[in-house]
């Protein structure tokens, strides 16, 4: 009886009590994670769910609002071309003091990418993107009420640095939003519309001018960033990679992101790899530029621009003069200075994809050797038949314009994307050193009676510079990659 009533399950109750918690705790260690291991989120990279989408609505809402931007900083920064002799005429200025009045907002671009861009770093792409058109549209606005040529320089010069500290902020919103595959496309896309604000001024100023004078360009060209502020307040996003940095930064990041990737997990944790390989002193980016493998690349990146950017604005700002002081008619002098424009644009379409599936340093390099030849061949013709005249003007600015897209997309691609910002914006800012001599050069010597033949064979002489510049730059690249 003693050994039935043993094997009854009641005959040890406390005994089988214990094995059975026994064998669930068991259970439980081996067939259920801890609860923990529920809680872990998914880590996504950044670059993987930027570089893997499709292009999409979202990428075209960046493309037209970055685009809008650089139209009309491209607007206003031209204006004054095509405005200038018509001041001239109604001060009674001589030609050569036209070069402070044309310089001046070369100047103050120069200090907005090295002065105000670098800002971007501590309060974001979107909130200098958004407070900058402010600016230069207001100030573009009080220029029309400038009367004397103090007054105009001191507020081109304001307006330039608005203009100047847009630039920068909005190629990185735009870069950092493009897959890797279409980066460099995705930069010369929207300086394309930088170009075509300058053929707007041109194009504009033909029958503005004439009909309402001078003054009515300024007014345009500072409503018209006025009305696109209600749009970049409501739908610019701010840069991911500046983001992850602040307070709620995942949050906000998958707000963003998911308008890219919209099955993106609410719990998965963005991962920055630029962020996290890059240590605090990086912030201080613009010695950065000079650390290590960056310097000469920095170097031979800032001559390309420095050369490219003297040839750009001494064509742009006074190729009107020029060609006006030979007797052309007005409508053939804004052709072939709005050809210069359009020539660079058609060449972007074709520039950019070469740099994203050939090679961005052969591509710009070999298009800055043939703009030089062109550049000779439009100094050359100055005085020819108007059709040779614009056609050489129209391949001339194929290579001088579109090398200047260019460059931007290359310094895109060259640095990395925490430093991407400041290294566009010194770039840019150093650059216009060589705007502003250039610009102010051949006003000097075209009033020491140099020829126009020999200003432009000068102008040649800097795309060498610069594709030279940029050839040494791709093979130093190739050596370190």
């Amino acid at each position: 009886m003693g050994n039935i009533l043993s094997d009854l399950p009641i005959a040890d109750p406390l005994g089988r009590a214990l094995r059975l918690e026994t064998n669930e705790r068991h259970a439980m260690s081996v067939n259920v994670p801890p609860p923990i291991a529920k809680l872990q989120a998914q880590e996504v990279r950044l670059a993987d769910v930027i570089d893997n989408r499709p292009l999409g609505r979202f990428h075209y809402l960046i493309l037209f609002l970055s685009g809008a931007v650089m139209f009309l900083d491209g607007f206003d920064t031209q204006s004054i071309s095509f405005a200038a002799p018509v001041i001239a005429k109604e001060w009674g200025l001589p030609v050569a003091a036209l070069g402070p009045i044309l310089s001046a907002a070369i100047v103050g671009l120069m200090i907005g990418y090295l002065v105000l861009s670098p800002l971007a770093t501590r309060f974001g792409h979107r909130r200098v993107v958004i407070s900058c058109t402010a600016l230069f549209g207001a100030l573009t606005l009080a220029s029309a009420l400038a009367m004397e040529p103090a007054h105009l320089i001191a507020l081109r010069f304001l307006t330039g640095a608005g203009l100047g500290a847009v630039i920068p902020s909005v190629v990185s919103v735009t870069s950092e939003f493009a897959p890797k595959r279409h980066r460099s496309s995705f930069v010369m896309f929207i300086y394309c519309w930088l170009a075509l604000g300058f053929v707007a001024a041109g194009i504009s100023s033909g029958f503005i001018i004439p009909l309402l004078g001078w003054r009515m360009m300024f007014v345009v060209g500072g409503l018209l960033p006025l009305i696109l502020l209600g749009f970049l307040i409501r739908y610019l996003p701010e840069s991911p990679s500046f983001v992850l940095n602040r307070k709620n930064g995942q949050k906000r990041v998958h707000m963003t992101l998911q308008r890219l990737q919209p099955n993106l997990q609410a719990a998965a944790t963005i991962v920055n790899d630029e962020q996290t390989s890059a240590s605090i002193k990086t912030r201080a980016l613009v010695v950065e530029l000079f650390r290590r493998k960056w310097l000469a690349s920095t170097i031979l990146l800032w001559l390309a621009f420095i050369a490219n950017l003297a040839a750009f604005y001494s064509i742009q700002s006074w190729l009107p003069t020029i060609v006006g002081s030979l007797g052309r008619a007005p409508e053939i002098v804004i052709a072939a200075t709005v050809l210069t424009t359009i020539g660079g644009i058609v060449a972007a379409t074709a520039i950019g994809p070469a740099m994203d599936r050939i090679s961005p340093f052969g591509t710009l390099g070999t298009v800055y050797l043939l703009g030089a030849g062109f550049v000779v061949a439009l100094g050359t013709v100055l005085g020819a038949g108007t059709e040779i005249l614009l056609v050489t003007a129209f391949f001339t600015g194929a290579c001088v314009t579109g090398g200047q897209m260019s460059v931007i997309a290359l310094a895109a691609v060259l640095y990395p994307p925490h430093m991407r910002s400041t290294g566009v914006g010194w770039a840019l800012g150093v650059g216009r050193f060589g705007g502003v001599a250039g610009a102010v050069l051949v006003g000097v010597a075209l009033g020491g009676g140099i020829s126009p033949q020999q200003v432009f064979l000068v102008m040649a002489g800097a795309l060498v510079i610069a594709g030279a510049s940029v050839l040494v730059l791709g093979r130093m690249h190739r050596l370190t990659m």
